[in-house]
């Protein structure tokens, strides 16, 4: 059935723009996987973490500069997100700089995070030099952890470059089901509200 795709082009072709676009957004999964990718020798290593940190650099923007201009109609709408606000409104005010770093690094608030920062007024070159900073080295990590991720299962199980199209199909099958999860218990709570 799928023998005719050739998986390691279409990695090559469309693999910087889907982590580019998975950084936008979350981007530890997508970034696990590139580093493997990069391991496998489908892409680059180090196009993976400049790809992953320019992703992770804009849509932390974007939310700050949310957060700056609609931050205090949008954030009191969030409901579901109140205590991960709350986190990181007590860290910009305790610590203003080391919570731009941190807040990408900090599950439940990636998203929120920079949007909190943009509303509490920090001034915005600020933002953006540590921004750059922290999404490199995030970038980085993420990926060099997918590439020894990719160089255990090797070491283990083999040459993996057979099984690598039933292997994406998992992965996206598992990210699938894992958002459906999560899309269905968001909904059952905002029902029994």
């Amino acid at each position: 059935m799928f023998e005719h795709l050739d998986l390691n082009a279409l990695i090559a072709v469309y693999g910087y723009w889907v982590i580019f676009v998975g950084c936008l957004l979350e981007g530890e999964t997508v970034l696990l996987l590139g580093g493997m990718a990069a391991h496998q020798g489908t892409l680059q290593w180090l196009h993976v973490i400049g790809w992953a940190t320019l992703g992770g650099i804009l849509g932390d923007h974007l939310l700050f500069w949310t957060g700056r201009y609609s931050g205090s109609r949008l954030l009191p709408k969030l409901k579901r997100h109140q205590s991960a606000i709350q986190r990181v409104e007590r860290l910009i005010h305790r610590y203003p700089m080391t919570s731009v770093f941190a807040v990408r690094f900090l599950y439940g608030m990636r998203l929120v995070g920079p949007m909190v920062i943009g509303a509490s007024g920090l001034a915005p070159w600020r933002f953006a030099l540590i921004n750059m900073l922290s999404a490199a080295i995030w970038a980085t990590l993420f990926v060099s952890a997918g590439y020894w991720a990719g160089e255990a299962l090797q070491h283990f199980f083999g040459d993996l470059r057979p099984y690598r199209l039933p292997i994406f199909i998992g992965v996206v099958a598992l990210v699938s089901l894992a958002a459906l999860v999560r899309y269905l218990r968001s909904r059952t709570k905002a029902l029994h509200r």
